[in-house]
């Protein structure tokens, strides 16, 4: 199949389970409610679940899902590792302290978490950068390194914070950590920074194909590698914050993604980088739709969901990686 095929596909997909996702649920609704909830908001129950609950958190799922495939991408090719995931340098352990300490300190207003989860990430990012970028040098390797012992670090201090917690403050903590999209509010941010990062993306996507071959190869075409670098690391982690700031931790979906986009045969950057977007947002959006439906009215959290679909997945990757 030829790529452009296949990102049409992916494209028209994405848009028939954004629709599809409306009518299904504790409440399921038909299409003449659904379509007159959309043009004409009203009062109604079913206006109300349609236009504030399902719909807003539709987009969240979808723009969440892109957000980390898209942050995946670019981190498999800053540390020359296809099984790389944007949580691998600490930022989302970094926005789960912030927000545990707000809960912990009583902390309520979903803007305010928000707030803090970036602010998080933000810093767990200035962090890693610091401690991997010392005296100049900068490798693959040491990054990855100092990103995973932060990353403990930040673990550790999850873990206290959990300890210390109240009982009546673990179930939404526990939730938020497992990746949770019913208190999504900010879904025109998800998508700004969506867009944005997909154009930052496109804009380096030919510097990534030959980065991608090595450091040596690409210096010698002229790429300024301290700089590229310095661009997809901050680009990867911004892009993984404002997934984080909008549904907590959802794992798997930066790693296999793209990955599974690149077993297609689609390995230029340039269709990679909008397939792996697409592809990223259907998974967390059928894993949304499963997480809200499966045990309704009681709700799990996206992330077990995508855990159930990226273990197996996971493994299966590994074990082809080994034969080959």
């Amino acid at each position: 199949m030829r790529p452009s095929i296949f990102i049409l596909i992916l494209a028209i997909l994405s848009v028939l389970l954004i629709i599809s996702s409306l009518f299904v649920g504790s409440v399921p609704l038909s299409l003449q409610t659904v379509w007159l909830s959309l043009i004409d908001a009203g009062a109604q129950e079913s206006s109300l679940i349609v236009t504030e609950l399902r719909l807003p958190r539709t987009l969240a799922a979808f723009a969440t899902g892109a957000l980390l495939a898209q942050a995946g991408t670019l981190m498999q090719v800053l540390v020359r590792n296809p099984l790389a995931d944007p949580y691998i340098l600490g930022v989302s352990g970094g926005a789960a302290t912030a927000v545990l300490i707000g809960m912990l300190l009583g902390l309520s207003s979903a803007f305010g978490l928000t707030g803090l989860a970036f602010i998080g990430a933000l810093v767990a990012m200035f962090l890693v950068f610091i401690l991997a970028h010392q005296k100049g040098s900068w490798t693959p390797t040491r990054l990855l390194l100092t990103g995973v012992v932060v990353a403990a670090g930040w673990g550790a201090a999850i873990s206290l914070i959990l300890t210390l917690s109240p009982a009546s403050n673990l179930h939404g903590m526990l939730f938020w950590l497992m990746g949770d999209l019913s208190y999504s509010y900010s879904v025109s941010f998800a998508f700004t920074a969506l867009i944005i990062g997909l154009i930052f993306s496109m804009l380096i996507s030919s510097q990534l194909n030959v980065l991608i071959r090595g450091d040596k190869i690409a210096a010698s075409l002229g790429v300024n590698l301290k700089q590229l670098q310095l661009k997809i690391y901050i680009l990867a982690s911004l892009l993984t914050a404002a997934a984080v700031v909008q549904a907590g931790s959802i794992g798997f979906v930066g790693f296999i993604v793209p990955h599974l986009i690149r077993l297609t045969g689609i390995t230029d950057h340039r269709l990679l980088l909008p397939a792996a977007t697409l592809g990223g947002g259907i998974l967390v959006l059928i894993a949304d739709t499963v997480a809200r439906t499966i045990i309704a009215p009681q709700q799990l959290p996206v992330g077990i969901i995508t855990a159930l679909i990226g273990i197996p997945l996971f493994l299966f990757l590994l074990q082809r990686d080994a034969k080959q």
